[in-house]
């Protein structure tokens, strides 16, 4: 898969005119790639376009014009663009609540790595998650989260021969049935399988 470069990227005078329609255009692209698993855990599936747009409204935000800023986002960015073989994931764990979230939040540890994928009648793949930092402490999980989920060849080309696809999560303070993607998810999910 291709990875954003900064000859791809847009200068900030060219994002600012283009920035209203980018952004309604992403929202649309994102729901065929957001996934909920229970009540309040939500994966949005990334690939180059998200992140694209993630690295422009960074630029945007951060008024980022020098190369070796421009840089920084890139090499934080570009390894959430799926490679063809897997798919990443950003895992947002929500409660409206703040206290029901703290509580939450300390009793979900470990989730990151007990959500799964399975293609077809495939062993199930456990993400990997938060390749670049650690984000879980002795006393809670994060709210955010950056899974992998790393296919073997079968399962990619199962995948891509139409099976299903299910999702779910094996922790046992957080207890969601298995879920099969719908048609609009599984369709953007291949996409990202070369």
């Amino acid at each position: 898969m291709p990875h954003i470069t900064r000859d791809s990227l847009m200068t900030l005078e060219a994002y600012a005119k283009v920035r209203p329609e980018m952004r309604a255009e992403i929202m649309a692209h994102k729901k065929n790639r957001m996934v909920e698993l229970g009540d309040h855990v939500t994966l949005i599936f990334e690939d180059e376009k998200t992140m694209r747009y993630q690295i422009q409204e960074m630029l945007r935000a951060e008024r980022t014009f020098e190369d070796a800023g421009i840089q920084e986002e890139l090499d934080a960015y570009n390894p959430l663009v799926p490679d063809g073989s897997n798919w990443k994931a950003t895992m947002m764990i929500q409660y409206s609540d703040p206290d029901e979230r703290k509580v939450a939040l300390e009793n979900l540890k470990g989730i990151e790595d007990r959500v799964w994928v399975q293609v077809a009648d495939q062993a199930r793949v456990h993400a990997i998650a938060d390749e670049d930092m650690k984000r879980e402490n002795a006393e809670k999980t994060s709210a955010v989260h950056f899974l992998r989920f790393e296919l073997d060849a079968t399962s990619v080309a199962a995948a891509k021969a139409g099976s299903p696809i299910r999702m779910g999560i094996d922790l046992a303070a957080y207890q969601v049935d298995p879920m099969t993607l719908a048609e609009n998810n599984r369709c953007a999910l291949v996409v990202d399988l070369s």
